[in-house]
């Protein structure tokens, strides 16, 4: 029969609060068992959920924003990763076998009177439409 070993007297449950439960997981399990399996058991899980709250949203994330870099189109108004605020007007499409790597594409942008040449991959937020894109002058209509 496994003999119980003594907790320690004093301070140490108070720096440690976690050293009492840790000595009863290392005393020996009933049976002759391995006392390992809870600890790898509940390291296993710590990993689990970081995975799930921390890597898989930001993979997601990164999946859906290179997605929508791959749809961007001419009169789409992005922000570049410096933050500058301009109209896509041109694509050049560098990779010769129809899209192995989008993100190394030269995009020409107009911001105010400037006009400058980023790669697809430089730009950090689409916000859609541009307002001059879409402000279409309508049909004139003649009263004769």
């Amino acid at each position: 029969m496994a003999r119980a070993l003594p907790l320690p007297k004093g301070t140490y449950g108070m720096i440690f609060p976690g050293f009492p439960a840790a000595l009863l997981l290392l005393q020996a399990a009933p049976g002759g068992g391995s006392s390992l399996l809870p600890i790898i058991i509940q390291f296993a899980l710590i990993i689990a959920i970081i995975y799930f709250v921390m890597f898989r949203p930001q993979q997601k994330q990164r999946q859906s924003h290179e997605a929508a870099l791959k749809a961007l189109k001419r009169g789409d108004e992005v922000v570049t990763a410096g933050g500058i605020i301009g109209e896509v007007i041109h694509i050049r499409e560098t990779a010769k076998d129809g899209g192995a790597n989008r993100l190394d594409d030269r995009v020409t942008l107009k911001s105010a009177e400037s006009r400058f040449v980023v790669e697809r991959g430089r730009i950090a937020k689409i916000l859609g439409k541009s307002a001059a894109s879409t402000n279409t002058p309508a049909s004139s209509s003649t009263d004769s």
